[in-house]
């Protein structure tokens, strides 16, 4: 019987456990977002799946969640596999009125000790949690960074290169690339622990205002291309072009999930049929509203 590291690791794609390098790291968060989709499906249906047996659901083949579950099972992973990862506050912000906002809404991992020549503080940004965010770890040097042709920012951080931290820099700024989905996140040292985790992920996901019951959202990296199932609304995104596609039948919308390669054994017809119903309603009234 495997066990739950093997299991998560022949999901990736990978026959042997990886060393902890960067070349790894690199593999491992690429492989992750190509694979396992972030998705809100559960809060959606009204039943959101819990953060900490993240892990398990991975190596059971289940669907994942969004980015507390993501990266509570990635952390796993990655400190199983020898890594030295810590934790940060995210908040995730696309209104420039809630860039200074301290809702936890996102945890951030950060991989150390694992030094390059362009990374001399060996402190990286992992993130397999992010949606249309970066598909390969960031290093935290504060500057430009390309990956598969999208642009980000890292900026305003309090020691960019962790001079003397072990752990590396306790805050900086994200900017996302122009075409994300999102504006920034500002990562901070506030509690990001299990528990203030658990409080948010509560939070989020049963709320009447949280913005992940109102809309459903699925997305996955498909090597250079973000794929965003957004309502009925399936947007396909490269560094320098963009392609969207409204779903108007039941047929098409499921087709979408097939597309994104989401796990949903466990959805019933009659849940399916009440969410597209639902969804369906939503975005009919958000085109009659102009599409604010």
């Amino acid at each position: 019987m495997m066990t739950t590291t093997e299991a998560y690791l022949q999901r990736l794609g990978f026959a042997d456990r990886p060393e902890p390098s960067v070349h790894s790291l690199r593999r491992l968060q690429r492989a992750h977002v190509e694979r396992i989709p972030y998705d809100n499906l559960s809060i959606q249906l009204g039943r959101p799946d819990d953060v900490e047996t993240s892990a398990h659901r991975v190596a059971r083949g289940e669907r994942l969640g969004y980015c507390f579950q993501q990266n509570t099972a990635f952390q796993a992973l990655l400190t199983d596999l020898g890594f030295t990862v810590s934790r940060r506050h995210g908040h995730v912000w696309t209104d420039p009125g809630d860039q200074l906002g301290d809702a936890l809404n996102h945890l951030i991992l950060v991989a150390s000790g694992l030094p390059t020549d362009d990374n001399p503080g060996g402190h990286w940004w992992v993130d397999a949690g992010l949606g249309d965010g970066f598909a390969e770890p960031l290093p935290l040097v504060r500057g430009e960074h390309v990956d598969d042709g999208f642009r980000y920012e890292i900026g305003a951080g309090y020691g960019a290169q962790a001079a003397g931290r072990p752990s590396g820099p306790a805050a900086w700024t994200f900017r996302h690339d122009p075409a994300g989905v999102f504006a920034g996140v500002v990562a901070t040292s506030r509690a990001s622990d299990p528990i203030a985790v658990q409080d948010a992920h509560v939070r989020l996901s049963t709320l009447p205002d949280s913005p992940f019951r109102r809309v459903l959202v699925v997305q996955r990296r498909e090597g250079p291309v973000c794929l965003t199932l957004r309502g009925c609304l399936l947007h396909e995104v490269t560094a320098d072009n963009s392609t969207t596609t409204e779903l108007t039948t039941y047929a098409e919308w499921r087709a979408a999930f097939e597309r994104l390669a989401l796990s949903v054994a466990d959805v019933s017809e009659p849940e399916w049929q009440t969410l597209w119903t639902r969804t369906r309603a939503a975005h009919e009234a958000w085109d009659a509203a102009g599409r604010p």
